[in-house]
């Protein structure tokens, strides 16, 4: 059987039909008349010299062959839908959409993001603080911020600094708590989102690095590490926090990590964007200026000493 490709129109009234499984519903999203979509219709099933609907009394059901075409027409479009908004971001180079995880949104981005604006003001930026993975192809996003493992297998990804923890409270509570092994009175808060870790990054893990009696948590749960370091800020007690969301605050001495000793996590914040897509001049000035913001407070990162992992039985 030589093929012939089908007609595009018409192709394009069959899958909407189908998808709403009325003539009426489809001419109303393809903004044609119900007569001009049944003609087109009409016009696919002769080209293909087989019905694809049943046209019943007051509705329409799929033949064995409209079942058949129904779902790859349906994924023709899709791709074809997600080519043409892909290249139109190609064309685009003064909006810039970002995902990224709420902590990092909040403890990272949000207090930064004025120096970006006033550097960039021709950058309109806009934010999606989110942990679901990315489909760079399908969803309207040009960079993800994303922490973990890695690899990101077909993208363009770049880590970050290198990740740690380490115990960090208000100025006023160093005093409480001059020393690790004094940290068993305290009230110990724990980030659950990073219980993915393995090896765990965990206060058991980080007293065990310390040579000191294991330190039980007794203070609140979160499932958002944000939330944990804002119970830190509003004197709760103490957390193990995350590098990346603590820099600021220990920078500009909000907060204290006075112990000096870090526990490093393996994992990293990585930049991710599609492959070739880093080089178009928004995401390109938003990569540089993370990794500047970063250099700023290179010199607190370096100010700890990395501890070796223990072997936990």
């Amino acid at each position: 059987m030589a093929l012939s490709p089908p007609p595009l129109t018409a192709l394009r009234a069959f899958d909407a039909a189908a998808r709403h499984m009325s003539f009426a519903k489809a001419a109303e999203e393809l903004n044609v008349t119900p007569a001009a979509l049944s003609f087109q219709i009409k016009s696919l099933e002769e080209h293909l010299g087989a019905p694809l609907f049943r046209r019943l009394n007051r509705a329409v059901e799929l033949t064995d062959a409209g079942r058949a075409l129904a779902p790859d027409a349906k994924a023709a479009f899709e791709t074809l839908t997600n080519g043409w908004r892909a290249a139109q971001r190609t064309q685009d180079h003064q909006s810039l959409t970002v995902t990224a995880g709420p902590a990092f949104t909040a403890k990272w981005l949000a207090p930064r993001l004025f120096q970006f604006a006033h550097e960039h003001p021709e950058i309109e930026l806009r934010f999606s603080a989110s942990l679901r993975l990315m489909d760079f192809a399908r969803d309207d996003v040009d960079v993800a911020i994303r922490f973990g493992y890695g690899p990101d297998p077909g993208l363009y990804s770049l880590p970050l600094a290198e990740e740690w923890v380490t115990p960090v409270m208000l100025p006023e509570m160093a005093e409480r708590y001059p020393t690790p092994e004094s940290l068993r009175d305290a009230v110990l808060i724990v980030d659950e989102s990073i219980g993915f870790l393995d090896p765990p990054a965990d206060w058991a893990t980080w007293s065990a690095a310390m040579g000191i009696e294991p330190l039980v948590p007794t203070g609140p749960r979160f499932s958002q590490a944000d939330h944990a370091l804002d119970a830190v800020m509003s004197g709760i007690g103490v957390a193990l926090g995350r590098r990346a969301l603590v820099i600021k605050d220990l920078a500009e001495e909000r907060l204290v990590a006075p112990y000096g000793k870090a526990l490093p996590t393996g994992a990293r914040f990585r930049f991710v964007c599609a492959k070739g897509a880093e080089t178009r001049p928004q995401i390109a000035a938003f990569q540089n200026w993370i990794l500047r913001e970063i250099d700023r407070t290179a010199h607190i990162a370096h100010g700890f000493d990395m501890l070796e992992r223990p072997v936990l039985e």
